[in-house]
């Protein structure tokens, strides 16, 4: 059976006002040539045509090479700085990570990376975790994290921030932030662990809405329902930033669009990708 070729219809898009030179995307199980349980949704059935981009889940390597081809082709490069992800928060330069792929054959291992190069495609790899773009409004430089609650909890977000403001010239501030699909807060059953790990250290300021950001579960005592995207923009606001779009995609309930560990614990990986096309424009005051 012939699958018809990836689309930017079949990936979202940061709904953004920033700069046409920043482009990015996030890929859906759409578009792409594996088969069940790495497949699409239709009918209420995993069928073939899924887009997984990850080596390690388990699907036939060979397919999951064609559709990473698949996503270069529709991007419009040759190669993107794959990582291994650790649920940790080490950043690393895009262009330092292919490097490093180039010399060693294996990705570099972090959790985010950042670029201020055009055609070199910050990328990270999802399947309920919340990947989290970031870039300055003329597009100057780019970031993409990995934000796990473990990564979120140690800063990743707030560091990749930094990272793009520097790389930028400008301060933190004022970036703008794509918040992508993600576990949502009524799926994300954490234990008092993970409440912890945020509430811990957090300054006066937020400790409110940092525990509100956490429901005590209706029929399992002692967990809580957690939101990450609140985190996570707790986290950015922290820094000065405002400018937040996104948030609002549910890995888990939207079975028919993304792929979900947490759900099916067999199954794909999305990808999140972030570049900078062209030159860099001034944005006047």
């Amino acid at each position: 059976m012939s699958l018809p070729a990836l689309s930017f219809d079949d990936v979202v898009q940061p709904a953004w006002n920033v700069s046409p030179r920043v482009r990015a995307l996030v890929t859906t199980r759409d578009g792409g040539v594996s088969r069940p349980p790495f497949g699409r949704w239709r009918n209420g059935a995993d069928q073939p045509g899924g887009l997984n981009l990850g080596l390690k889940s388990g699907d036939d390597p060979a397919a999951v090479a064609a559709n990473r081809e698949r996503l270069l082709r529709l991007v419009g490069v040759s190669e993107a700085a794959w990582l291994q992800q650790i649920h940790g928060a080490d950043i690393v330069r895009a262009e330092d990570a292919l490097a490093q792929a180039h010399a060693s054959g294996t990705p570099t291992r972090a959790d985010a990376s950042v670029t201020d190069r055009a055609g070199t495609v910050c990328v990270v790899m999802v399947a309920d975790c919340m990947p989290v773009l970031l870039c300055d409004e003329a597009g100057r430089a780019v970031g993409a994290a990995h934000a796990g609650w473990r990564g979120l909890a140690a800063g990743i977000v707030e560091q990749t921030a930094r990272r793009v403001a520097e790389l930028a010239g400008v301060q933190a501030g004022a970036l703008h932030a794509y918040l992508g699909p993600a576990i949502g807060p009524d799926a994300f059953e954490v234990g008092p662990d993970v409440r912890d790990a945020f509430m811990n250290g957090v300054d006066g300021t937020q400790r409110e809405a940092t525990a509100n950001a956490f429901v005590e579960h209706p029929q399992n005592a002692g967990k809580y329902l957690a939101d990450l995207a609140a985190l996570a923009r707790l986290r950015l606001q922290r820094l000065g930033v405002t400018r937040i779009v996104g948030g609002d995609l549910c890995t888990v309930t939207q079975r028919e669009r993304f792929y979900s560990y947490r759900r099916d614990r067999e199954t794909g990986r999305m990808a999140a990708l972030i570049w900078l096309d062209g030159e860099a424009q001034t944005i006047a005051d």
